[in-house]
C-alpha cells in the first residue's frame, strides 16, 4: 500500500469558522417555520432572500480558503471542472424515481479537497445542474445549501484507507441522501394547509413535537422516493469510489496544491510520501 499523502486542501481555523456560520445561517433558513408560523406558500416570497444569502456564503468560504492558502486557481478550475461533470451526471438520472448520480462525486471530491471544498462543490454543482434542466424555481436555494452539508459533512469523516474508507463512504453516502431529503421536506412541509393528523405541520406546537411530525410526513410521502437516492448513492460510491479516489488524488498532487494534513491514500495512487 502506498503511504498516506498530504491533503490537497487544509481547513483553517478561519475556515473553520465561516463554515460554522454559514451552516447555522443554513440551518436557520430550513428551521425558522418551526419557531415562527409561516405564511405564504412554499417559500416563494423567501427564497429570493435565500438566494441572496447563499451567494454571500459561497462567497465568503472561498475567499476564507483562498486567504488560508486552501483555495487557489487551480482549485477553483478543478471546482468548475467538477460542478460541469456533476451537473452533466445528474441529467442521466434527476427526477426519475429519485434517482441521484451527483451526490457520488461530490462526496469523492470533498473527501479528496476537504470540507471548503465539498461546501462550495455541493451548491455549485446543483445550481448548474439546474441551468440544465430548467429547475429553477423557490426550491433551487434550498438544494444547494442542502447539497452544500452533503460535501461538507464528506471532506469532516476521519482519515481511513483502501476498503475501510471506501466502506465508510458508503455508509456516508447513504445517511447524507435521506438527510437531504428530510431536509427538503421540511422546505415546504410547515406550507401544506392540511387537517390536524399526526403528520400535520402545527403552527405554535413545541419544536420537539412538530419535528416528529416531520420525521412521520417524511416517512409517509418521501422516504421512498428518498430510498432511490441513496440505493444509487450507495452503488455508485461502491462501484467507482476507489478508481475516483485515485484519479482525483493523483491531479491534486500533480497540480500540487496545498501540503498540510493528511490523506489515506488508495492503494494504486501515485503520490509521494508526507514529508517525503
Amino acid at each position: 500500500m502506498a503511504a498516506p499523502r498530504a491533503a490537497a486542501l487544509t481547513l483553517g481555523g478561519r475556515t473553520r469558522v465561516v463554515l460554522v456560520v454559514a451552516s447555522i445561517a443554513s440551518l436557520v433558513t430550513f428551521a425558522w417555520p418551526l419557531l415562527v408560523a409561516p405564511g405564504g406558500s412554499a417559500h416563494a416570497a423567501d427564497a429570493p432572500f435565500v438566494f441572496v444569502l447563499l451567494l454571500p456564503l459561497l462567497l465568503l468560504v472561498m475567499v476564507s480558503e483562498v486567504s488560508s492558502g486552501g483555495i487557489d486557481s487551480k482549485a477553483l478550475a478543478m471546482i468548475g471542472v467538477l460542478s460541469a461533470m456533476g451537473a452533466a451526471i445528474r441529467l442521466l438520472g434527476a427526477g426519475t424515481a429519485g434517482i441521484e448520480t451527483s451526490f457520488f462525486l461530490i462526496i469523492l471530491a470533498a473527501r479528496v479537497f476537504g470540507p471548503g471544498f465539498g461546501f462550495v462543490l455541493g451548491s455549485t454543482t446543483l445550481f448548474a445542474s439546474a441551468l440544465l434542466t430548467g429547475g429553477v424555481g423557490p426550491w433551487l436555494p434550498f438544494q444547494m445549501l442542502a447539497a452544500s452539508w452533503v460535501g461538507m459533512g464528506a471532506g469532516l469523516l476521519p482519515p481511513l484507507c483502501g476498503k475501510a474508507e471506501v466502506a465508510m463512504l458508503v455508509a456516508y453516502g447513504v445517511v447524507a441522501a435521506l438527510a437531504f431529503g428530510l431536509l427538503m421536506s421540511l422546505w415546504f412541509w410547515p406550507f401544506i394547509v392540511g387537517d390536524a393528523s399526526s403528520i400535520s405541520y402545527v403552527a405554535g406546537a413545541p419544536i420537539g413535537e412538530n419535528l416528529g411530525r416531520l420525521v412521520l410526513f417524511w416517512l409517509a410521502t418521501s422516504l421512498g422516493w428518498d430510498v432511490g437516492r441513496a440505493v444509487t448513492t450507495m452503488v455508485l460510491l461502491a462501484l467507482v469510489g476507489t478508481a475516483v479516489l485515485g484519479t482525483l488524488r493523483r491531479a491534486s498532487v500533480r497540480a500540487s496544491f496545498g501540503n498540510p494534513g493528511v490523506f489515506a491514500a488508495t492503494p494504486d495512487a501515485e503520490a509521494p510520501a508526507v514529508g517525503g
